[in-house]
């Protein structure tokens, strides 16, 4: 057993995984960035688009931070602060992002801004039919 340990530690230890996993990491974050733009795009109304937009936006971020710590500890000497500075960005980037996108959405509803309701189907059904009233 011990054998098995240290074989996992020298892996550990050995700096090309770092940037495989930090590559990897970097390319999920952008395409949660680019799922996020398509849900902007594809989604009915502001609040489904903004769920979209804050779901996806602090995943994405926290995977490019991730991404970007384990490439920095393989690249350069001060990676410490590197490390500690990503690491001080995505904590802040997770704790306002959800905070201001809720009050986005409140002071949405608040306006007088209120979400759709039913089907998706039966809406546009009801949006076809006042287009021909008109």
């Amino acid at each position: 057993m011990p054998e098995f340990l240290s074989t996992i530690l020298e892996a550990l230890a050995s700096p090309g995984w770092r940037i495989w996993v930090g590559g990897l990491l970097c390319l999920g974050g952008g395409i949660f960035t680019v799922i996020a733009a398509v849900g902007v795009l594809r989604f009915p109304d502001f609040y489904t688009r903004m769920h979209a937009a804050s779901v996806s936006d602090t995943l994405a971020a926290m995977s490019l931070f991730c991404g970007m710590a384990l490439m920095a500890s393989e690249f350069g000497s001060p990676t410490f602060f590197v490390i500690f500075k990503l690491f001080m960005i995505g904590l802040f980037m997770f704790l306002t992002s959800p905070v201001s996108t809720h009050a986005i959405g409140n002071a949405a509803f608040t306006a007088g801004l209120h979400p759709l309701t039913g089907r998706y189907d039966e809406l546009h059904e009801s949006d076809e039919q006042e287009g021909d009233a008109s």
